[in-house]
């Protein structure tokens, strides 16, 4: 889940116009993604 209120309402919100709302959607993946590499780097993981 996204704590980034300010993009939410950009991405979705229907007073801005559709370049602006598709370049927060793209900044809301991209800070997914970033957050799920940050995820997994911390995760223990076994070696067989």
């Amino acid at each position: 889940m996204n704590h980034v209120p300010f993009l939410w309402s950009v991405a979705y919100g229907p007073r801005h116009s559709a370049p602006t709302r598709f370049l927060a959607r793209r900044a809301l993946g991209t800070a997914a993604f970033v957050r799920a590499l940050a995820r997994a780097d911390h995760r223990s993981f076994t070696v067989l």
